[in-house]
């Protein structure tokens, strides 16, 4: 009798292992809709550190692992797209109504709402353009975000995974599950330009375009941001690669005439799937 109780128990337990499973897959193809296949995840162990992982269904076991073992899942955009994505931390459903929805109830676009503990969440927000860490810092404080969450090289907490703060445990090992709460990947959030806060890049308005003008931390995020202002105005893979190639005088890290044109093939390619997804 114990045996067919046991065996009962292990099916109950392995079904609903893989009913987790899909609702993680569906977890995961969402979020990559949101940052257009270019996001990644981290483990955060408070004592060791943080340790980057590829957002691939494949490592789910792995995470999973690693949750139950007390560390911290986040996620963010990769670095050549983090200029578009703004996230909010630590605001209450009062706020996310006020700032966050129309008067009519629906939501403005471009967002993504993560519920990380009871009545508190993260809303990420999907810009129509590119935005310096100080216009950022501008937005951000205007939202009422966590004063000590700054924007540069902002992680978020994974949906599907536990929030595993000490404060939010129950004492018996319990602790609240992030989850996805509201996700819009088709739309865009306008975000106005401030007077004082004027953002390096975005497109520019003006024919005389120039790679100076969309300088970032480092020179591939440089050339992405460059590359998708030349994309918008209307010019031809190989005007932008010899435009690159011009105007970027540190060319190191791709030395030699086949791993620089490899390198401004994926630039282009990637720029030009990343708005392609956006009109989609």
């Amino acid at each position: 009798m114990f045996l067919i109780f046991q065996n009962a128990a292990t099916k109950k337990n392995k079904k609903e292992v893989k009913r987790n499973e899909c609702k993680m897959e569906e977890i995961f193809k969402k979020l990559n809709r949101f940052f257009y296949g270019n996001w990644q995840l981290a483990v955060l162990d408070l004592k060791r550190g943080r340790w980057i992982k590829e957002a691939d269904i494949a490592n789910l076991p792995y995470l999973k692992a690693e949750n139950a073992n007390g560390r911290h899942i986040l996620m963010q955009p990769l670095k050549k797209l983090q200029y578009y994505y703004l996230m909010v931390d630590d605001v209450d459903w009062l706020l996310i109504k006020a700032q966050h929805k129309l008067e009519d109830g629906s939501w403005k676009p471009g967002r993504m709402v993560i519920e990380t503990s009871p009545a508190n969440f993260q809303v990420w927000i999907h810009c129509d353009r590119a935005l310096c860490l100080d216009e950022k810092r501008y937005w951000l404080k205007k939202l009422r975000n966590d004063p000590g969450a700054d924007p540069n090289n902002r992680w978020g907490r994974c949906p599907g995974f536990r929030n595993r703060k000490k404060k939010h445990g129950d004492g018996y090992g319990r602790y609240p599950l992030c989850k996805l709460f509201w996700v819009d990947w088709m739309g865009l959030a306008k975000i106005p330009k401030t007077l004082s806060h004027q953002p390096r890049g975005g497109v520019c308005q003006n024919s005389n375009l120039s790679r100076v003008d969309y300088l970032r931390d480092d020179e591939s995020s440089t050339d992405f941001a460059y590359a998708l202002a030349l994309i918008r105005k209307g010019f031809r893979d190989d005007e932008i690669a010899q435009r690159l190639i011009k105007e970027r005088s540190n060319w190191q890290n791709h030395a030699g005439h086949k791993r620089k044109q490899q390198y401004l093939n994926r630039t282009i390619n990637s720029a030009r799937s990343f708005i392609d997804g956006k009109n989609n």
